[in-house]
């Protein structure tokens, strides 16, 4: 894959990693429409590395009160709000699952573009329903064990392309009360386990079999989503209360609606 290319996945997998309008579904249809092959896994996992460093640096002071936190629960006296980390823990679990027993069927049947333009479609404008009807009443403190599997089991559709990790988890929080930036912090920070689970399946099955690395374009890919992820997460947050989901919910809609015009049957 040409250098030039590989910088585009990047920046494109940094952006819309943690927008609410689906990174796979970007990542699946970019190379189809512009006739770029495959990227290749190594590459997936770059990308994902990169993911993963930005929110991870952007919410070091949340993760260092979220251990501290989660310490304090081994004794007595612990508060609801210092069980956050096993919260996120409990809504992994789901996805995990979902991930393990239909990644397959995924792969083979739901990657068309019809698929991502529905789910496009539909959990757009779902989002954009519990944004607007939603309380906008809780805070990420007052998060219980059961919202988060609630959050957790919405999070496993996220498995279909087109539907938005952080969109279908923004969505669940909404819907049960959470203000946008509650709602929105702790999807940010349920991608750490979930991106870490992705790129470690994804090295586990490289480690099956050897691969020639260009580690030069290895790190430009990794460092581009990085940066990219970065700017995406403090933006989406400093700009939340202002514009809402309506920007991202029409984006996802139009798009939808342009993948089934140009793949409609002849």
């Amino acid at each position: 894959m040409e250098f030039l290319h590989l910088i585009i996945l990047g920046l494109i997998q940094g952006l819309t990693e943690f927008l609410p309008v689906s990174s796979s579904a970007h990542l699946i249809l970019l190379p189809a429409l512009a006739g770029w092959k495959d990227q290749g896994i190594v590459y997936d996992i770059a990308v994902h590395a990169g993911s993963l460093g930005a929110v991870v640096l952007y919410f070091r002071k949340d993760i260092q009160g979220i251990i501290k936190g989660w310490l304090a629960t081994f004794s007595a006296g612990s508060t609801e709000k210092d069980f956050l980390l096993w919260y996120l823990m409990l809504a992994t679990i789901p996805v995990g699952l979902a991930g393990l027993l239909l990644h397959d069927f995924v792969a083979t049947s739901l990657r068309s573009p019809q698929v991502i333009a529905t789910a496009s479609i539909v959990f757009g404008l779902v989002l954009w329903w519990a944004d607007k009807y939603g309380a906008h009443s809780r805070i990420q403190s007052g998060i219980s064990w059961r919202d988060a599997l609630i959050v957790g089991c919405a999070q496993a559709l996220a498995i279909i392309p087109g539907t938005s990790r952080s969109g279908i988890t923004i969505t669940a929080g909404l819907m049960l009360g959470l203000d946008r930036q509650s709602a929105s912090r702790f999807s940010f920070l349920l991608a750490i386990p979930v991106i870490i689970l992705a790129a470690g399946y994804e090295s586990y099955k490289l480690s099956s079999g050897q691969v020639d690395i260009d580690w030069i374009a290895l790190f430009t890919i990794m460092a581009v989503a990085f940066v990219s992820a970065l700017l995406a997460i403090h933006y989406f947050l400093k700009l939340l209360d202002r514009t809402g989901m309506l920007p991202y919910v029409i984006y996802r809609v139009l798009l939808g609606l342009f993948l089934f015009i140009i793949y409609a049957p002849n």
